[in-house]
């Protein structure tokens, strides 16, 4: 009851406001110039203007596994599509050295992500590099009173999930995007304005002839004075997405008033665990990342982030051995209420890994990279879409990263919308039509909110340090370390299945 009413707040504070704003955002692009330059229009370079049927304005990782999606279809692989981003990378290809250690900026992808990555060939890009399997994961709390394990083989998976660094995920799609057979152009340049109804009339564009008016086409405008028209224009742009905001979209969000500290460490041996444990300011997550490297990632108050940024390597080092082994408080054992385990009963006759039994993370001996900090925060977007226009990824939404879900989140968003496209050209409808994007936005709004829920819940329920509610915590690990269905329910759930634990 304590889950659901809680989930049922967030999920509602988020709905009220969609409400309130909905309509003002829906008016907005209609027949209106949005720009970035104080209402002057930009000059475009040369005479004639190129048409795409899709712009994606962001060439990371989401943007790109949207592109990737693209021309792995039969139905889709005939666009032409233009990815505008001012990353010289994406021009120039990411270099990436095998014996240096792990870049600090990773992603936890699911086994539906990475069942994703293969479907639409970026998979093969990947493998030579390194990536780490997990198919372990603990979590507990600092109070001493609960502690959950989870394994694959509870659900019949081989993995709970993969951790791989973004630039190894980015040269995958890149490759991936570069191989395909595919229209596809890069324009190394920034957004600048965007005319969602141009009002200007053409058959004859680029020598090409078409039945498509302009006045039916969103019109951009670069950095470097290049110009385009795209039916759809999707921004991939991140959590200050330029296409947001001059289609005029509005969020609900807060900032948590924490930062995170990430980190690449190294250990005597290798890692093959996920481990979380709750911290008072925060959770501090330890992600093996293959050989003998692990990935930190460390919330606090932002006063503690700089501090842990600018201390030495050495006291670092035992600050996050502290954190992870008996700081704050003691190891917990298998029972909450003694020698007896009041939910051991529900799990008679299934066998689980719950009673595998507490483990210490190893210890961490080295800080193999620099040490980077970001500020945390939930914004989502009250619409995803209009005419011309699509959000994903962190330009529709960001969560806390105590799950690591945002990234797949963002996956998520592109695969589904590359479907939804699809099923356009099948029946010969305009891509850039309210009217069929509305399907991508009712098919992962309610995806998005739902995760987004139940990660501000945890944040909140461990931002308070408080005996009643201590005891309620400990209950809810020590219930989905013995409770069979409820254990299996969410290990499903956080590997990529949309079910909500205990709801369907």
């Amino acid at each position: 009851m304590f889950i659901r009413k809680s989930f049922a707040v967030n999920l509602g504070g988020i709905r009220v406001r969609s409400r309130c704003l909905c309509g003002a955002a829906a008016a907005g692009p209609s027949g209106s110039i949005r720009q970035s330059n104080h209402g002057q229009e930009q000059q475009c370079s040369g005479t004639s203007i190129a048409q795409y049927d899709i712009a994606i304005v962001g060439g990371g990782m989401v943007g790109m596994s949207l592109a990737c999606s693209l021309a792995s279809m039969p139905l889709t692989k005939h666009l032409n599509v233009a990815i505008i981003d001012s990353n010289p990378a994406l021009v120039n290809g990411i270099r990436i050295n095998k014996q240096d250690p792990p870049d600090p900026r990773v992603s936890t992808i699911t086994p539906a992500t990475t069942s994703m990555f293969r479907d639409i060939g970026a998979w093969q890009y990947l493998q030579p590099y390194r990536h780490a399997y997990f198919d372990q994961m603990q979590v507990w709390d600092y109070t001493g009173l609960g502690y959950t394990r989870y394994h694959a083989r509870d659900v019949d998976k081989d993995s709970l999930g993969c951790v791989v660094e973004n630039k190894v995920l980015q040269s995958s799609l890149l490759l991936c995007i570069q191989n395909a057979d595919f229209q596809k152009r890069i324009f190394p340049s920034r957004l600048v304005s965007m005319s969602l109804n141009p009002g200007l009339k053409s058959k004859q564009m680029d020598g090409i002839s078409s039945e498509i008016s302009r006045a039916d086409l969103a019109k951009l405008h670069l950095s470097d004075g290049t110009c385009l028209y795209a039916k759809l224009v999707v921004g991939a742009d991140g959590s200050k997405s330029q296409v947001r905001e001059l289609a005029g979209f509005k969020t609900t969000g807060w900032n948590y008033s924490q930062n995170a500290v990430i980190c690449t460490v190294e250990h005597a041996s290798e890692n093959q665990c996920a481990w979380q444990r709750f911290l008072p300011a925060g959770p501090i997550a330890l992600l093996p990342m293959g050989d003998n490297f692990s990935n930190i990632v460390w919330t606090m108050n932002p006063k503690e982030a700089l501090d842990r940024k600018s201390m030495t390597e050495i006291d670092f080092v035992k600050t996050v051995n502290h954190a992870l082994d008996h700081g704050f408080g003691p190891h917990p054992t298998s029972s909450l209420l003694g020698k007896g385990n009041i939910f051991s009963w529900f799990g008679a006759g299934v066998p689980t890994s719950g009673n595998g039994g507490f483990e210490i993370p190893p210890k961490v001996v080295k800080l193999a990279s620099e040490r980077m900090v970001f500020p945390l925060s939930l914004r989502h977007a009250n619409d995803y879409v209009s005419k011309h226009v699509a959000l994903i990824g962190d330009a529709a939404h960001t969560v806390h990263p105590l799950a690591g879900q945002g990234v797949n989140l963002g996956f998520g968003d592109a695969f589904a919308l590359s479907r939804v496209i699809g099923e356009a050209i099948a029946v010969g409808m305009d891509i850039g039509e309210a009217s069929l994007l509305k399907k991508y936005e009712a098919e992962r709004k309610p995806a998005n909110i739902a995760m987004m829920a139940i990660l501000d819940g945890f944040q909140k329920a461990y931002s308070v340090d408080f005996g009643p509610l201590n005891i309620l915590r400990a209950a809810g690990f020590h219930a989905a370390n013995y409770i069979s269905p409820l254990k299996r329910s969410i290990i499903s759930y956080a590997s990529g299945e949309q079910r909500l634990p205990l709801f369907t």
